[in-house]
């Protein structure tokens, strides 16, 4: 009969009493002596066979017996098909297969017993398994009760069981990453813009780099409609709402150590902008914070900095909102700050956007003289940007960077790939030289409505939008005309995270990352 834990073991009658007497000395030290001598049972049952007798067991109270024998007797039961009651009377079954080897000096036998003494210490009270057996909790979703708790997978439960135990005063994490067992440091970001509603869950990982836990991104239009009736209309609140839902859902389920939720133009601007998030605050329990133009400004550049190459010296980045688009001209000098954001020199906020700027000239049907009036009228807001000529933008330099982060250039960049779905892989980071910019440009003018929505990158919740996108991105162009533009895939949850890592120093040298809490953090923020 083979024992899980040990190998093979005796049978469930075991040695009789008048042998164990007779011996007076333990197994483990029986095999010390000689491994060639059969042990007593083995004796025993081979007698029986021989005579052709099959050797009764006594009915006994299993309640008398050793914790170990017991056991041993409830695996027999259990091979045997299923537990019996303890006063039943078994029978030794004889065939060769169910016969004791008499050859202990056997190698399998040898590491039966080197099993048995390895897991010897792995047992507790009464030879009973630890909480092995036990299937490792979660923390429940947001809609279940609070007190429910669900099973995770097996090789999730063997890493949580595995992973080192959690000392006083540590916190305490539910998550742990890849095989080493280290509690994930998670971080959240959440922008609620005047087009999309987005979050992003992400751990630090290398200085200056954060590794993606989850994300959610829905076009939410919180703006339709604010540039005539300025505020926010209750469809538009509605599906923010039910996109926020979703967004607390997934927060709730893991251990944040450190969030920052924002809003921004939609919210800015509206009339009802404090009373909508007052509403977001009772249904969701998230609270959001509106930030002023020069915070988005400079979350924009932090988010894009691992782009900017250490070969440049000046930067124009720009992102294209639904509400307002934000300008940052960098200048870096020899001494460079590892934040970005602190060579900004000159900014600034359009208050124009993919969703203004469509709804005021139209989207679905735009013709190149409606497109060409779209950038003039970006044009005139951005000559009161009073902003000296940055060197080395109109000329072919490596030390000058056009950068651009918005769904408008994504965009671009999915369609001049010619993607049959949109990748992040491949659009975040790639140069678009500025005859292939022109090329887009003129290919999407060229499509009509039901042509650009039926684009994989584009899709028909953009498709109303793009060329307003394009429009502001050629003013920004003939303002500071390039060779060439990077497109970046990132932006304000981007600029988020890495501003809260840094904050809490999880980059720096010689710091130790696991159960780490700087002495001024009060745990996660809600």
């Amino acid at each position: 009969m083979s024992d899980p834990d040990s190998g093979l073991a005796p049978q469930a009658d075991g040695a009789s009493a008048a042998e164990r007497r007779k011996g007076k000395s333990s197994r483990r030290a029986k095999r010390k002596r000689g491994h060639g001598r059969p042990n007593a049972h083995s004796a025993e049952a081979a007698q029986a066979g021989k005579s052709g007798q099959v050797a009764q067991r006594p009915a006994e109270d299993e309640a008398g017996l050793p914790a170990k024998k017991r056991k041993r007797r409830r695996r027999a039961r259990a091979a045997q098909g299923g537990p019996q009651p303890a006063s039943q009377t078994q029978q030794l079954s004889t065939p060769a297969e169910h016969r004791a080897s008499p050859d202990h000096g056997h190698p399998s036998s040898h590491k039966s017993g080197k099993n048995r003494r390895k897991h010897r210490s792995k047992r507790g009270l009464q030879g009973r398994p630890l909480v092995h057996e036990k299937v490792a909790q979660i923390v429940a979703p947001a809609n279940a009760p609070s007190n429910a708790r669900a099973p995770v997978a097996h090789d999730e439960h063997r890493q949580i069981r595995q992973s080192p135990p959690r000392r006083e005063g540590q916190g305490q994490h539910h998550h742990y990453a890849d095989a080493d067992s280290r509690p994930l440091d998670l971080y959240a970001a959440l922008d609620l813009g005047t087009n999309n509603c987005r979050l992003l869950i992400a751990q630090p990982t290398r200085p200056g780099q954060f590794r993606v836990v989850d994300a959610f991104s829905r076009i939410v239009r919180l703006g339709e409609g604010l540039g005539a009736s300025g505020r926010l209309s209750s469809d538009a609140m509605d599906r923010a709402v039910e996109a926020l839902r979703i967004c607390a859902a997934k927060l709730k389920t893991r251990e944040i150590r450190r969030m920052r939720l924002i809003a921004t133009e939609a919210c800015r601007a509206a009339d009802n902008g404090e009373a909508f998030l007052a509403r977001v605050t009772e249904e969701t329990g998230l609270q959001l914070e509106i930030i002023d133009r020069e915070t988005e400004a400079r979350l924009a550049v932090s988010g894009c900095s691992s782009l900017v190459g250490p070969e440049a010296r000046s930067v124009v980045l720009f992102d294209i909102g639904g509400g307002s688009s934000e300008i940052a001209v960098i200048r870096i000098g020899e001494n460079r700050s590892s934040r970005l954001a602190n060579h900004i020199t000159h900014w600034t906020s359009l208050p124009v956007g993919v969703v203004t700027l469509s709804e005021r000239h139209g989207g679905r049907d735009v013709t190149p003289e409606l497109f060409e009036t779209m950038v003039c009228e970006v044009q005139r807001m951005l000559e009161r940007f009073d902003c000296p000529p940055v060197h080395g933008a109109a000329r072919d330099s490596g030390d000058f960077h056009l950068i651009g982060t918005s769904g408008t250039v994504t965009t671009l960049a999915g369609v001049h790939l010619d993607l049959p779905r949109y990748d992040r892989r491949r659009v975040d980071g790639v140069w678009l030289s500025d005859d292939e910019v022109s090329a887009m440009q003129a290919k999407l003018l060229s499509w009509d409505f039901a042509g650009r929505a039926a684009n994989p990158c584009i899709g028909p919740d953009r498709a109303d939008l793009v060329l307003a996108g394009c429009a502001i991105l050629e003013a920004i162009r003939r303002r500071w005309p390039s060779p060439r533009m990077r497109v970046a895939d990132r932006g304000l949850r981007e600029g988020l995270l890495t501003d809260m890592m840094a904050d809490d120093g999880v980059w720096r040298r010689g710091r130790s990352r696991r159960g780490h809490r700087p002495r001024d953090m009060k745990g996660p923020q809600t």
